[in-house]
């Protein structure tokens, strides 16, 4: 760990960009490569935080957005924080809600001073400023918090690119002399597109304003997916490799691994829990669409491979039977395997970093998959 950094390098792939790593928060310390199971209103969705622990999971995210419509950031800060509020010990990342602005844009207006929007709840006014997201991060007690940044659609034109990607900046600096509370970290998020030189300059622009870590936003919004590996593999080398480096909102299984061997140290995304709840399941050997036929009278576990709770105790048909009945167990037994399943994987794309034998690991991994 270099002066003023969280993040500790432990070792490197001699085969890619791949790092094995810790991240240390007032919280605790978490190892890296990492997924971070996604908590948007102080709940992953489905399990409650003693699933969490027993599969391991180190760190979850919130969601700024959400949390300053419901409950309210100042209720929240009056328990002591999101810890105490939902009995989380581990470490919790908040989102500054830039990309749920942005997910709304329809109901969002955009100016130097923030954002202006309407509650997706109940319509009424609401505002955001740079310093508004840091203050209600700091209330939130999170330990590492977000800047306020402005996503990027897909496509877009480079004039748009170039004005979106400097009002970041001046937001992130704004963020940064908001920030008070040192002890919970503070992120700077990269803009710029899908063009290479943008990336690289607003990369140095934001290590100049010094932030805590550094992640890449602006993936994962429509563009297809070779074009979001070549950004995220132009980005992460200009990235000051002293400190975390985090992709955000992405992905697929296959998005981490690959994301890994370029370089990135931490992911989050709604698709484990999401598809879990949508019955799409996630096993070593690919997914598995529980309500299929095929699967009714099927006595084996979701995945021989796993060793969750939920393929420790419980068959395909059986999962079928639920996700077909609409039974609520449905959801929180799909929800543990397909968490499981991501935590599981960053735990062994670790091992192959320390072994250095990630390539072997890579391939392997797709070797396995089938389709369904």
């Amino acid at each position: 760990m270099t002066e003023n950094s969280p993040y500790t390098l432990k070792c490197s792939s001699s085969e890619s960009r791949a790092r094995r790593g810790e991240v240390k928060t007032r919280q605790g310390t978490f190892q890296t490569p990492v997924f971070m199971p996604v908590g948007t209103q102080a709940t992953v969705k489905a399990v409650t935080p003693e699933n969490l622990y027993e599969m391991n999971a180190q760190i979850i995210l919130g969601n700024t957005y959400h949390l300053f419509i419901r409950p309210g950031h100042k209720l929240i800060e009056k328990f002591g924080g999101l810890h105490s509020f939902m009995n989380w010990q581990g470490s919790i990342l908040t989102d500054s809600g830039g990309f749920q602005i942005f997910s709304l844009k329809d109901l969002a207006t955009i100016t130097e001073e923030g954002a202006a929007f309407r509650s997706h709840l109940d319509g009424s006014k609401l505002f955001l400023s740079p310093e508004d997201a840091v203050q209600v991060q700091q209330s939130l007690g999170s330990d590492i918090m977000m800047c306020l940044d402005t996503c990027i659609p897909y496509p877009a034109e480079k004039k748009e690119i170039i004005e979106s990607t400097a009002l970041t900046t001046r937001w992130a600096a704004r963020c940064r002399a908001a920030h008070t509370k040192r002890e919970q970290l503070l992120f700077g998020i990269i803009q710029g597109g899908m063009d290479h030189t943008l990336r690289k300059r607003h990369v140095e622009e934001l290590a100049e304003i010094g932030f805590d870590g550094y992640a890449i936003g602006g993936l994962s919004v429509g563009e297809e997916k070779e074009l979001m590996y070549d950004m995220t593999e132009a980005t992460t080398p200009h990235m000051p490799d002293a400190y975390p480096k985090y992709l955000m909102g992405v992905g697929t299984p296959g998005d981490l691994v690959e994301g890994v061997w370029r370089g990135v140290d931490m992911f989050d995304c709604v698709m484990p829990t999401r598809n879990a709840r949508n019955g799409m399941l996630f096993t070593s050997r690919g997914r598995v669409v529980i309500k299929n036929s095929r699967y009714r009278d099927d006595m084996g576990p979701l995945d021989e491979a796993c060793d969750c709770y939920t393929c420790r105790n419980y068959s395909r048909a059986y999962l079928r039977h639920l996700f077909v009945s609409r039974e609520i167990l449905s959801y929180h037994l799909n929800t543990i395997h397909n968490l499981h399943y991501y935590l599981n994987l960053m735990a062994g794309i670790r091992t192959a970093i320390e072994e250095d034998r990630f390539a072997a690991f890579r391939k392997d991994f797709y070797g396995r998959l089938e389709t369904e």
